[in-house]
C-alpha cells in the first residue's frame, strides 16, 4: 500500500453482489478496505466472488473485515462456519483451559474466514464484563477482571494471527462500564480516572502492540465529559500515550446513533480527533459519499502501520479439518 493511495475509510456494500454504482464509487474513492454483514452472505461461492469483486474494484489486495466473535455476533453461520458459543459462555465452559480453548477456537475461525476470502476479524473484544454491562456487550466479553480479559484477549489474537487473519482490538479504551447500547444511545461512564486506568484500560495496554484497534462511542466523564472517545482529541491522546496503542485506529461504525450530527460531520470529527480510519458499515451510498469526502486519504504514518499489520495475512491458512478434530477432542475432554 502506497501512503496516500487510498481513502481513510472502511466501507460496506448493500447486498450479495456489487452494484454498478458501488463498483464505480469504490474504484473512484478507493476505501482502505471493506466489512461484511449478514446482508452480504449467502453461499461460500458467493462470498468468495464478492470478496474478489471488492478487491478488483480497488486494484489491490484490500483487507476485508467481518465480526465473527461467536454467539450473537457471528455473521457466518452453519453450514458456512461452525456455530460458536458466546465468548463469555465459552470461557466459563472451558474453565482452567480457557486460554488454550480460545486460541484454538480463533485458529478455527481464522481458517473459516480465509477459506471464504475474508482476512480481518473485529476481535479480540477486551472490554471487562460488569454486572451492569449492557446486554448488547456482556457475554461478548472474556471475563470480569483485567488480567483474565488481557490473557484471553491475547489468546484470541494469537489464534487469528496464526491463521493469517488480522485482529482488530476493540472497543478501545473499554466499553464494559457502559450500561447503554451505543448503537442507539450515547453512554456516559462516570468512573474515576484511577479506576478506569487500573481496570478498563489495562487489557488494552497489555495488547497495545496489536496492529488495528476500534474506538468506543462512549463519553468518559473523567477525561472528556463533552465528547465520546471516537471524536475526542483528549481520549485519542490517552489511547496513544497512556495506553500506548501505536497501530491503526479505526472508529466504531460511524452510523451508530451514539454519535450526533450528520454522517459527514461525524466522520470529520473522528479524523480531527486522531482516528486513522472511519468505519462505515451500512452500505448506504449517499452516506458513503459523505464519509469518503470527510475522511480524505490515509496518512503516510497510518499507511505504514497498516502495511505492517496487513503483512500478518501472509501466514499460511490452516487445515480446517485437522483443527476441527483437535477442537472435538478438547470439547470431549471438557465434557467428560
Amino acid at each position: 500500500m502506497r501512503p496516500g493511495s487510498c481513502g481513510a475509510f472502511i466501507a460496506g456494500c448493500s447486498g450479495l453482489t456489487l452494484t454498478d454504482d458501488e463498483r464505480a464509487f469504490f474504484t473512484d474513492s478507493r476505501p482502505f478496505g471493506f466489512i461484511l454483514f449478514a446482508r452480504n452472505i449467502d453461499t461460500a461461492d458467493q462470498i468468495r466472488a464478492l470478496c474478489a469483486d471488492l478487491r478488483a474494484a480497488l486494484g489491490y489486495d484490500a483487507p476485508i473485515f467481518i465480526d465473527q466473535e461467536g454467539g450473537r455476533v457471528q455473521r457466518l453461520r452453519p453450514p458456512l462456519a461452525q456455530e460458536w458459543r458466546a465468548p463469555l459462555d465459552e470461557v466459563a465452559h472451558a474453565g482452567p483451559l480457557a486460554a488454550q480453548i480460545m486460541r484454538l477456537r480463533y485458529r478455527l475461525i481464522a481458517a473459516e474466514l480465509r477459506a471464504l476470502g475474508i482476512d480481518g476479524n473485529c476481535a479480540p473484544c477486551v472490554d471487562i464484563a460488569r454486572p451492569h454491562t449492557h446486554e448488547i456487550l456482556h457475554n461478548r466479553c472474556y471475563g470480569t477482571d483485567a488480567d483474565t480479559v488481557a490473557r484471553l484477549g491475547r489468546a484470541v489474537a494469537e489464534g487469528l494471527i496464526t491463521g493469517g487473519v488480522v485482529p482488530v482490538l476493540k472497543h478501545i479504551p473499554g466499553h464494559g462500564a457502559a450500561d447503554l447500547d451505543s448503537h442507539l444511545e450515547l453512554p456516559h461512564v462516570a468512573l474515576p480516572l484511577d479506576q478506569l486506568t487500573e481496570q478498563d484500560f489495562a487489557p488494552f495496554r497489555a495488547l497495545a502492540e496489536l496492529p488495528f484497534a476500534m474506538t468506543a462511542h462512549i463519553v468518559y466523564d473523567a477525561i472528556d465529559a463533552d465528547a465520546p472517545a471516537t471524536t475526542s482529541p483528549a481520549m485519542i491522546e490517552l489511547i496513544r500515550d497512556q495506553i500506548g496503542f501505536k497501530g491503526v485506529l479505526m472508529s466504531d461504525d460511524i452510523s451508530m446513533q451514539a454519535l450526533a450530527g450528520g454522517i459527514g460531520q461525524r466522520s470529520a470529527a473522528a479524523m480531527a480527533a486522531g482516528c486513522d480510519l472511519v468505519l462505515h458499515c451500512n452500505g448506504d451510498m449517499p452516506e458513503m459519499i459523505e464519509v469518503a469526502k470527510a475522511a480524505g486519504t490515509i496518512s503516510e504514518k497510518a499507511a505504514r502501520a497498516a502495511a505492517a499489520g496487513l503483512a500478518l495475512r501472509a501466514n499460511p491458512a490452516e487445515d480446517t479439518a485437522m483443527l476441527s478434530d483437535e477442537w472435538a477432542t478438547m470439547m470431549a475432554a471438557l465434557d467428560r
